[in-house]
């Protein structure tokens, strides 16, 4: 599937008029990073980042980050992009976007599945400290932190479309008749596949990209096992994470969901193409 385009240009002007007119004493060089899906990401000098969304759909996702990533800071060890200057809509760009720590490292998503294993640790640790009950005005995400049971038909198209084995819809079939969460609603980061880890080449550097931020299952986020880790570190990462049977199963079912979506629908984008492939494989081992 193509990335959708971008319904409003953004360019390096355009980002220097805004931080100029708004954040004057921040005004630096400005170097294109990304533009993806929903969002355009330029570094701003050595140690800042300008996010901007790109299509009127991220910016609910944008504001949510604003809003409650100072709060969830307060919780986790690892560094979150926490705003540190909020614009406003100007210079002809209709949206909020936000000005955050840049942060140096490299995308876990980069580095071979076989030496992941140094994140598995502080991982467990960054989303013990994240699953706490959200409130009841968290954000609300329909396919992130729901029952299994309300991806089912979209799983089973995305497995249609795909040449996956055989084994994944017999798995897919007993893993989504789980029992759902009976607990609270906890905290979620909602998008827990590597390229939103940041590696320091040691550990975990940062944990980037909260536009999924939700409340709901637990098991959405430990997906990560699969999503990120081969056997020996997906060991590592459960025994440092609280989950009972069923949630850790509920997760492998989330590495489903997710696998099928990144597999099937990244056809412009080899590298989450790759990630969806992995998450695959690896549910099907354990």
């Amino acid at each position: 599937m193509d990335t959708p385009a971008a319904e409003v240009d953004i360019d390096a002007r355009l980002v220097d008029r805004l931080i100029r007119a708004q954040h004057p004493d921040l005004a630096a060089p400005l170097t294109l990073v990304a533009s993806g899906w929903d969002n355009v990401i330029y570094r701003l000098g050595t140690d800042l980042s300008v996010r901007l969304p790109r299509r009127e759909v991220a910016v609910d996702l944008i504001r949510n980050e604003q809003r409650w990533l100072p709060v969830l800071a307060r919780h986790v060890e690892v560094a979150l992009p926490t705003p540190v200057r909020v614009g406003e809509p100007g210079e002809g760009y209709p949206w909020p976007w936000t000005i955050a720590p840049w942060f140096d490292g490299r995308t876990v998503a980069d580095v071979p599945p076989s030496g992941r294993s140094g994140i598995a640790v502080p991982l467990a640790r960054f989303m013990t400290g994240l699953h706490r009950p959200a409130p009841a005005d968290a954000p609300r995400n329909p396919v992130r932190g729901v029952p299994l049971a309300a991806r089912d038909q979209v799983v089973r198209r995305r497995l249609e479309m795909s040449s996956r084995p055989a084994g994944l819809l017999s798995l897919w079939e007993r893993l989504v008749v789980l029992p759902p969460w009976q607990g609270p609603a906890l905290w979620l980061h909602g998008d827990p596949h590597p390229a939103n880890f940041l590696s320091d080449g040691t550990g975990l550097a940062a944990v980037l990209d909260f536009g999924d931020l939700t409340g709901g299952d637990p098991a959405t986020d430990l997906a990560a096992a699969w999503l990120v880790f081969d056997e020996h570190a997906r060991e590592v990462f459960r025994s440092h994470v609280d989950a009972d049977e069923v949630t850790w199963e509920r997760a492998r079912g989330w590495a489903v969901v997710m696998g099928t979506a990144l597999a099937v629908h990244s056809d412009d984008n080899p590298r989450m193409a790759a990630i969806g492939d992995h998450a695959l494989d690896q549910v099907l081992l354990t």
